[in-house]
């Protein structure tokens, strides 16, 4: 894997060199634009608006809507002046407890690697993070780009997560939220012990994109019949019931739940059963 961005972590007189590296891989699939006749890949064309003509590159600007319609050009010696000096580095301004950061704020993880004499550096402030709970604020210049991020420690690494400015993000308060429209007991305690019943341990290997395998699936069912689609399996999608009485609908979900909890204990308990058949056999 090979590393994006070179430079270091700086804070106060600290100077640890690192490399970039990402931290996700992109698993949305690609698709073509294709002629249906010939399969002949589709290329986008250049057309203005106003007659429909397609228009060469050297004739093309970069303006700014300032109003519905209304532009002002800009100049590349405009974004030039306004450009923030790739300096890098990753600047740290300060060090937040991670508990107080919403998690609306993170965006995109990436890995940060020591370079040669930067191990020991390294791996203090790795441990001194881990031990407060906290996380270093910086900002970071990466591709012509000033970003706010995060200097967070992951396992043995340190992970840089690139976070939404504030004023990227858009209120709540701009949306018709409810309020508590006067919930009763009953219904919390019950929406409580639902919650309870399906509180599990956190596990990301569990989560699959299914709809990626299923197209993958899919996908791999055509090129093995030339294209052909095959024959479509019965759906168990399961369709949406209207909500009509929230006690009703609470109970109904504890039973069902209860049902997977008493399935879940019978297959420990078989387990645990044939664990015990082992042991005295062993013995």
């Amino acid at each position: 894997m090979r590393a994006i961005w070179k430079g270091a972590i700086g804070f106060s007189l600290v100077n640890i060199p690192i490399s970039l590296y990402p931290a996700i891989r992109s698993e949305e699939l690609k698709f073509h634009l294709l002629r249906r006749s010939d399969l002949s890949p589709i290329n986008y064309k250049r057309i203005a608006e106003a007659d429909g003509k397609e228009v060469p590159w050297e004739e093309i600007v970069k303006g700014y809507e300032f109003e519905k319609g209304k532009f002002v050009v800009l100049k590349e010696e405009d974004f030039r002046r306004a450009d923030i000096e790739a300096t890098q580095s990753v600047d740290i301004i300060e060090f937040v407890m991670l508990e107080e950061i919403d998690p609306v704020f993170f965006d995109r993880p990436y890995y940060l690697e020591p370079q040669k004499n930067g191990e020991k550096a390294y791996a203090l402030l790795r441990e001194t993070l881990k031990r407060t709970g906290k996380v270093g604020i910086a900002k970071v210049v990466i591709k012509t780009r000033q970003h706010l991020a995060a200097i967070k420690p992951e396992q043995n690494a340190l992970v840089l997560e690139l976070m939404h400015f504030a004023e990227e993000l858009v209120s709540p308060s701009e949306l018709k939220l409810p309020g508590n429209l006067n919930t009763r007991t009953r219904e919390l305690e019950m929406a409580e012990e639902l919650i309870d019943r399906m509180t599990g341990h956190w596990d990301p290997n569990k989560y699959k994109d299914e709809y990626r395998h299923a197209l993958l699936h899919l996908i791999h069912q055509k090129i093995e019949l030339g294209g052909r689609t095959p024959p479509e399996a019965p759906s168990a999608r399961k369709r949406p019931s209207k909500v009509v009485d929230l006690v009703s609908v609470l109970q109904e979900s504890l039973e069902h739940s209860g049902k997977g909890v008493a399935a879940k204990r019978a297959k420990a308990g078989k387990a645990e059963s044939r664990r015990q058949k082992l042991y005295k056999k062993a013995a």
